[in-house]
């Protein structure tokens, strides 16, 4: 059964950057897209980045646009999310998710697995 394992949260100072990292056991992350979520304390679940199988088609939620980058090593089985410019905002738990839908080049819906989350955390 696939399993994904998130790592590389943790505290550091607004403007600061971080990376995080998925670890996916099993070949479906070869060819399925991936994505990277995030819940913030008292709210829902919200999209943050996918990335198709080969990486030919990217998108990135709204807030994160410019300052953030996901990539994959599909050699590793290992999806990556730098996040730069942090901001108090983005403090939130990052969850990884396998083979969201993307439609028309956009992200349209999660995937129905998950990895258990990491948390991360910006200091103003």
């Amino acid at each position: 059964q696939v399993r994904l394992d998130e790592s590389g949260g943790g505290l550091v100072q607004s403007g600061g950057s971080l990376r995080l990292s998925c670890a996916v056991s099993g070949r479906e992350f070869t060819w399925s897209a991936m994505g990277w979520f995030r819940q913030a304390p008292g709210k829902e679940r919200a999209f943050v980045a996918s990335i198709s199988w080969n990486g030919a088609m990217i998108d990135y939620g709204d807030s994160v646009k410019g300052r953030f980058a996901i990539s994959r090593d599909n050699t590793k089985n290992v999806l990556y999310l730098q996040m730069d410019n942090l901001k108090p905002e983005d403090t939130a738990v990052y969850y990884c998710n396998l083979a969201p839908i993307f439609e028309r080049g956009r992200f349209a819906k999660a995937g129905a697995v998950w990895g258990q989350g990491t948390q991360v955390t910006v200091s103003s």
